[in-house]
Formats: C-alpha cells, structure tokens, sequence
C-alpha cells in the first residue's frame, strides 16, 4: 500500500470515535436551531459532518469537480439513526477507496473548478487531505460549539473538555 495512503486511513480511523462522540450528543429536538441567521441549522450541520467522508470518496472516483455544478444547498438530518447510519456509511466508503488507491491512482491529478476557472488542482491524496479530512476536522469543531451553545455535554475529542476529563483519576 502506498505509505501516504496507509497514513491516511490510519488517521481516519482514529478520528471516527471522536467524531460520532460528537454527532451522539447533537440533541435530536435541536435540528433546527442555528446560532446566527447566517449559520446552518444544527441538523445540517450535522448531516454535513457525517456525509464527508463519503462524499470526498466519490469525489475521489472522479478526475475533478466543477463546482458550478452542484447544489450548494445543505440537506438537514432526518432524524438521529439517520444521522448515524449516514455516519457509518461515509466513513465505510472512504476506508474502501483509499483501499483501492495504487501509487498511479493516489498520485493522479485532480482538479476542482468554477466554469472554467481552475480553483485548485491536487493529487488524489491530497483531496483527501483537505477536502477531506481537514475539511472534516473543521465542520466538527464548528459542531462542538454548536452542541456547547445548546448546552449539551462536549465530549472530548482531543485530550479533555470542560465536561470530560480522560485524565481524571477515579473516585473508585
């Protein structure tokens, strides 16, 4: 396996516990709140954290994307199992395609645009990188000041948070 893909899936793969942490504590009766008028709602915010991973992988499949193109609508969760099923579908279609990334298809350009005009071009590994996994980590972390606006637990997802601290000792 090209050691730059084994990288990638590696940290996928420590960063799924982290993530569905954070999309289990998305109060379900708050779908529709948003912090600002400008802001997605809490549902599409959360559909959209648990939708990259599968959507980079078939923008993976692809030479490129023209942007002008696509919806820029966002689609809110339906409901809670939704969100989760959508969460684990995403991430398994990642995992499969870095699987079957060789060292031609992980290294071949791909190229996101508008109309005619070259935004960025990448290798394939880098559109993982960030479109991605950055891109991921991002929205996430957007997502936890969402749920700390809503009062609800933060878990942690690196180290400790105001709410869960790993590194406490036990009253036991």
């Amino acid at each position: 396996m090209v050691p730059a893909v084994h990288a990638l899936i590696a940290e996928l793969d420590a960063e799924i516990p982290a993530t569905r942490r954070v999309l289990e504590r998305l109060p379900a009766d708050q779908f529709g709140w948003r912090p600002h008028p400008k802001s997605l709602t809490a549902g599409q915010l959360a559909q959209h954290v648990a939708s990259i991973p599968g959507n980079v992988a078939r923008l993976a499949r692809l030479e490129g994307l023209d942007i002008a193109t696509v919806s820029q609508e966002y689609k809110t969760a339906e409901s809670f199992d939704a969100l989760l099923a959508t969460f684990e579908a995403s991430v398994t279609a990642l995992r499969e395609v870095l699987t079957g990334f060789d060292e031609t298809t992980a290294n071949a350009t791909w190229q996101l645009k508008v109309g005619d005009r070259e935004v960025v071009t990448w290798p394939r590994v880098g559109l993982i990188r960030t479109m991605g996994l950055n891109h991921w980590y991002h929205h996430r972390g957007e997502l936890v000041v969402y749920l700390r606006l809503l009062g609800a637990a933060v878990p942690v997802v690196y180290g400790r948070s105001a709410d869960e601290n790993p590194f406490a000792r036990s009253a036991a």
